[in-house]
């Protein structure tokens, strides 16, 4: 077994070393700062660094109206629309989903999906169910860029660049905070909601902002998608009432990390994600219950396109959308087992050299409890 185990970490260390060598050799700041620094560095990162004030970031957005003029009233259109119907009838022709997770608390249920397509990052389904919530609050809850922060820590600032009154069209900008070893990320985002019969159809989608050049910090994220439907839902408490809500989200977006990796960081770090979303819910129910006045972006999210099945119908009369499904077998669990020096080492060859794309908490810390776990039980093992 010892042999075994040999030649299957003698390529990981090889790779390891290869990296440090890497890192090293891209120098970055705190590394020439002497190991005194870099220790603070680690000691931070691992207090899940707080978001940057919103003050940081005060003169990034250089376009002031916000008016959505009208060579930008498509950034969101009825082809969005489309795809995300299709998507939620698991007719876009896609690959199968695979199960991987299925988690529950009193009053939230969640379960999520991973496909890989041919090209492009991988794709994720989730559907989470909130007891006694609805779908117009859910929505607004989605949409309050000014109530965000209070659930979701990673959001380091946002603003409103342009916004139509008449469909509700916005472009946002958000720059998401992220651990010491990655640099803070930029989103140009474009989203539009409508809807149909009591239920929302969200896109949110990055898109391009001439109006806001490129800066190398924050870095820009240019392949992003994340939109959800949402409806009202019958409570599990099996009471027939539809008391609950549903929200069925589909994202993806381009991290820049090898994909193989970041599927298993995400994996492990997606539960503790989505369960600060229900406190954050019950927090914006009492906020609201209390009749305190609606920031900008939750009012703008009530002006909402007005469709019916028809219409939706209609988008696709001349198409032949094949139907996708749900695979009936779930991810393998990680096969192998890795020691828990590799993966600390692992995080510091990270810190040196991997700042190039999206790295989330929810990735980094998801991977490194992961993989240190399964390089403890293969210690335990081997001391037997």
């Amino acid at each position: 077994m010892f042999t075994e185990m040999m030649l299957y970490l003698g390529p990981l260390w090889i790779a390891f070393l290869v990296g440090i060598i890497v890192g090293w050799a891209w120098k970055p700041k705190w590394a020439s700062q002497g190991t005194h620094k870099l220790s603070c560095a680690v000691l931070k990162s691992l207090e899940l660094s707080l978001p940057s004030p919103p003050s940081v970031y005060d003169n990034c957005s250089t376009f002031c109206t916000p008016q959505l003029n009208e060579g930008r009233s498509s950034v969101v259109t009825e082809e969005d629309l489309k795809h995300l119907w299709q998507l939620v009838e698991m007719r876009d022709g896609g690959p199968s989903w695979i199960n991987m997770m299925d988690r529950s608390t009193p009053n939230m249920s969640y379960q999520a999906w991973r496909r890989d397509p041919k090209t492009g990052p991988p794709q994720y389904r989730s559907k989470t169910v909130f007891e006694d919530a609805t779908p117009k609050l859910v929505r607004d809850l989605f949409w309050d860029d000014e109530f965000r922060p209070k659930w979701d820590d990673m959001l380091a600032y946002s603003a409103t660049i342009e916004e139509c009154p008449t469909t509700g069209t916005m472009v946002v900008q958000w720059i998401r905070k992220f651990p010491f070893f990655c640099s803070d990320r930029e989103y140009i985002i474009g989203r539009r909601i409508w809807e149909l019969d009591g239920s929302y159809y969200c896109v949110t989608k990055g898109v391009s902002c001439p109006s806001i050049p490129r800066r190398n910090k924050p870095r820009r994220v240019d392949v992003y998608y994340s939109s959800w439907h949402i409806r009202a839902v019958e409570s599990r408490r099996g009471n027939g009432q539809l008391t609950a809500c549903e929200v069925l989200l589909f994202h993806h977006e381009d991290m820049g990390i090898p994909w193989e990796i970041a599927k298993l960081g995400i994996r492990q770090g997606m539960w503790g994600a989505v369960k600060k979303i229900e406190p954050g819910l019950r927090a914006y129910q009492k906020e609201r219950a209390s009749l305190a006045p609606l920031s900008r972006t939750a009012s703008m999210a009530q002006i909402n396109t007005i469709i019916n099945i028809e219409y939706l119908r209609s988008l696709e009369c001349n198409e032949d959308s094949s139907k996708s499904d749900i695979a009936v077998t779930s991810e393998k669990p990680l096969a192998k087992n890795i020691s828990r020096v590799l993966i600390f080492g692992g995080v510091i060859v990270l810190a040196c050299s991997l700042d190039r794309g999206l790295l989330s908490k929810a990735f980094i810390f998801g991977m490194g409890r992961r993989l240190a776990n399964r390089g403890k039980r293969l210690r335990d093992c081997c001391e037997t």
